[in-house]
């Protein structure tokens, strides 16, 4: 999720979604939704943390706007150092990295990671 905060000019990274329920004159501010959804406005830290209501509304706050800045998933940097662990633990590293792109096989997926099958070995 590398969506873009929606205020104009700012090219910040979004953290936090803002929904307004009319109805009830109330601003919602939550972490970031999962997909960009019409009528709901993406926020960087920054702006969500300053964002005020129009007078007479009320804002409920889901979390801090600082606290919404994600963090690396501990799973996605054991994933990178195992990676650079093997092929720098390997007797030929540079045969490691040649390859046809088109020979790989995805066996899973989590996320931006891909699981995929050993050349030497069939998993």
């Amino acid at each position: 999720m590398n969506r873009q905060c929606t205020r104009s000019g700012c090219k910040g990274r979004a953290v936090a979604t803002l929904t307004y329920a009319y109805a009830d004159s109330t601003a919602v501010l939550g972490p970031l939704a999962l997909q960009a959804t019409p009528g709901c406005y993406d926020l960087c830290a920054t702006h969500a943390s300053k964002m005020t209501a129009p007078q007479g509304w009320e804002i409920i706050r889901l979390a801090d706007p600082e606290s919404l800045v994600p963090e690396p998933d501990e799973d996605d940097l054991l994933a990178l150092a195992n990676a650079v662990r093997e092929v720098g633990f390997s007797d030929n590293p540079a045969s490691n990295l040649a390859g046809d792109p088109s020979s790989v096989v995805e066996l899973g997926r989590r996320g931006h990671l891909r699981v995929i099958q050993d050349a030497q070995r069939n998993v």
